[in-house]
């Protein structure tokens, strides 16, 4: 409606600009000037009719669109006039648009569907976002959710970071996923013993395959309690203590598994025994179990006895494997020094 009022308002300006003359006499100063006057402002009304019509790109910079507008229909009195309603009207209606048909035949690469099915947060980094109040509440529990599809040994620090978060629903979903883990193992173990029992009551007092299998099981339940760090303190030790206790019963009558011998040398470790430990890890490479998987436990047991020169040694045998890309790090160190 604006535009039309001024549009009219235009058109009334030219008009009065042309009888103005012929009221005064035509050839009179007066006559000039009131021609002049109203003509400039017809003109000025014209112009800003006008720029509102044109597009966004086309009405920039506003000021000399419209003063461009305004002095050349000033300057040709009525070609000029019209010349302008002509070329607004044109650029109006047959502007040619911008940015649509550039891709318009442009073909989508094909995505991996592995890709597309992993979860929105990347391991990497993960700890350092999560421990970050200033990150979005949203984005932060969609982070945490996300943890469900990580390994417990790496999800669990996590989780249990987050305990100390001043946001209370980060710390009552960090206790809540820590403790689905921790009952989902318990709720195992629980069904392993009673299997325990019955194959205790169907063999007797000489233990049977399934005796022995269910101890297998029983040592491995409790050993992810501690590997997953669900328990800490009195828990854990009486975790490494049931483990262990399990595994021995088991390498009492297969003292030949190494990877149990492994699992032994571990709890025995985690318990401060570093001989006993020692013999074990030793017993597991006899045994013929993979060196990579031996040597960095004797290298830490010898670390700890502060052994160094036996433990560089052990750490240069261990540099000879080059399957260790999260070791690699710590051998540059010790081969440096």
């Amino acid at each position: 409606m604006l535009n039309l009022k001024l549009g009219i308002t235009a058109f009334l300006l030219e008009i009065g600009a042309w009888s103005g003359p012929l009221m005064l006499q035509g050839r009179s100063d007066a006559a000039l000037a009131s021609y002049l006057i109203v003509h400039a402002l017809a003109c000025a009304m014209l112009a800003l009719c006008l720029l509102p019509l044109l597009s966004g790109e086309q009405a920039r910079p506003r000021l000399p669109v419209m003063a461009l507008m305004a002095v050349f229909s000033y300057a040709v009195p009525i070609a000029g006039f019209v010349g302008v309603v002509v070329a607004v009207v044109v650029l109006r209606l047959y502007r040619t648009p911008q940015g649509q048909d550039d891709f318009e035949s442009l073909q989508l690469p094909e995505f991996d569907l592995h890709q597309r099915m992993q979860a929105s947060f990347r391991q990497a980094g993960l700890r350092s976002f999560l421990g970050n109040a200033q990150a979005p509440m949203q984005t932060r529990l969609r982070a945490m959710v996300a943890l469900q599809h990580v390994s417990g040994r790496i999800a669990s620090p996590l989780l249990r970071s987050i305990l100390s978060d001043p946001s209370e629903d980060l710390r009552l979903l960090a206790y809540g996923m820590l403790d689905t883990l921790e009952k989902r193992i318990n709720r195992t173990i629980d069904s392993e013993l009673d299997a325990l029992r019955r194959a205790e009551a169907e063999e007797g007092a000489t233990p049977g395959p399934q005796t022995l299998e269910a101890a297998h099981r029983l040592s491995d339940l409790y050993w992810e309690l501690v590997y997953q760090e669900l328990v800490q303190g009195d828990l854990r030790t009486h975790a490494i203590h049931e483990s262990l206790r399990y595994c021995d019963r088991v390498l009492a009558q297969s003292p030949g598994n190494a990877q149990l011998n492994l699992r032994r040398g571990r709890l025995l470790h985690a318990q401060g025994l570093a001989a006993e430990a020692g013999e074990a890890y030793a017993r597991a490479r006899e045994l013929g179990l993979p060196a990579t998987r031996v040597l960095p436990y004797q290298a830490e047991l010898c670390f700890e006895r502060r052994d160094y020169a036996q433990a560089r040694a052990l750490l240069q045998e261990l540099g000879q494997w080059r399957a260790l890309p999260r070791l690699r790090p710590v051998l540059d160190y010790w081969k440096a020094r």
